[in-house]
């Protein structure tokens, strides 16, 4: 376990790109000083083979899963210990979330099954894919009432849904061929959207038939790979391959876009919003990774701070309401904290 703190961050020239049908339009925005650094802590994982997807329980449960050695893992952060469930048979467990009764929910990547582990009695019920084609489930998120779980499957190309009450599942096969849907998140109106790394869109799936909307994100080399939805309906993603932060405006039905501080090379991955409506995305493309935080309302760069460990690569994020604080999992062997108080209100 180790705690640091690194500064000096480097002043952001951004600009916004805004685009109607096909009709694209170039912004300039002012250039955004980016100078307060936020406190990161993590945690080393022992005998880890690649933890991530950390989820927020409690003040002091973050559960997490090791993709590699196939295991789940909980940490407790106030003392540092850790606790591992083995999941047997070469799950590959991808991501996990929590209820609020406390149970755990993983998708089992390599098994074609989405897990439910309840910790009091540390049993494991399986729920098999219906459909041999979505062998790979990947990213869970929890409707409004976490009555259902929604979930990609980007291999097999579907986006699905898990009723918790019967455990039936519903898939529907995304339209463009090879999209590979990646992130997930749900809107305010009870809409899921995920993003499509296969390609240069985004997509919406009806609540209740699952038909699937696909949004054309104007430049062909745009790459989505994660998500966040803000209170007004706007979707945020990060433009994986451009390294752009993005935005869609669902009534507008237009586009904008935002250069990262490392441009082209940025290689944004995991995102997260927190309770003040900013954005925290980590560029991966450059050693050490870097926590950078985008102001949704003022659209520019409030924080710049590299991950101590270096990262490798954090691929996903978590955002706890009750504390504050944004966990994550990171490819340098880490379960890490970000403290957001430092960035101010």
């Amino acid at each position: 376990m180790f705690a640091l703190s690194w500064r000096g961050a480097a002043a952001l020239y951004s600009c916004a790109l805004a685009t109607s049908a096909l009709l694209l339009t170039f912004m300039p925005i002012a250039a955004a000083a980016a100078e307060n650094e936020i406190e990161i802590r993590e945690w080393k994982v022992p005998n880890a083979g690649r933890p991530r997807d950390p989820f927020a329980a409690g003040p002091d449960e973050v559960w997490f899963v090791d993709q590699v050695n196939g295991d789940l893992g909980r940490l407790t952060p106030s003392t540092g210990k850790f606790f591992k469930r083995d999941l047997g048979g070469g799950a590959g467990p991808h991501n996990l979330i929590v209820g609020k009764d406390g149970i755990v929910w993983f998708a089992g990547n390599r098994n074609a099954y989405i897990g439910r582990y309840d910790p009091k009695t540390d049993l494991i019920e399986r729920i098999e894919m219906p459909d041999p084609a979505a062998a790979d489930p990947h990213t869970l998120v929890f409707d409004q009432d976490q009555s259902h779980i929604w979930f990609t499957v980007q291999g097999g190309n579907f986006i699905g849904r898990l009723n918790l009450a019967d455990r039936s599942v519903a898939l529907k096969p995304v339209p463009t061929k090879g999209a590979r849907p990646y992130g997930i998140k749900v809107a305010p109106d009870g809409t899921p959207w995920a993003a499509l790394l296969g390609t240069n869109k985004l997509a919406s799936a009806d609540p209740e038939t699952l038909d699937i909307t696909e949004y054309t994100i104007p430049d062909e080399g745009a790459r989505p790979r994660r998500l966040e939805i803000t209170s007004d309906g706007r979707i945020w993603y990060s433009d994986y391959s451009r390294g752009t932060l993005g935005r869609y405006d669902p009534k507008s039905k237009s586009f904008a876009e935002w250069s990262l501080p490392s441009g082209e090379r940025s290689a944004p991955y995991g995102t997260a919003l927190d309770g003040h409506g900013r954005i925290w995305v980590v560029e991966t493309g450059v050693q050490p990774n870097r926590f950078v935080g985008f102001d949704t309302e003022t659209e520019k760069v409030v924080s710049i701070t590299p991950v101590p460990s270096g990262g490798g690569t954090v691929r996903h994020m978590m955002y706890d309401p009750e504390t504050g604080l944004v966990w994550f999992g990171a490819d340098s062997l880490t379960i890490g904290r970000a403290d957001l108080s430092q960035a101010g209100p």
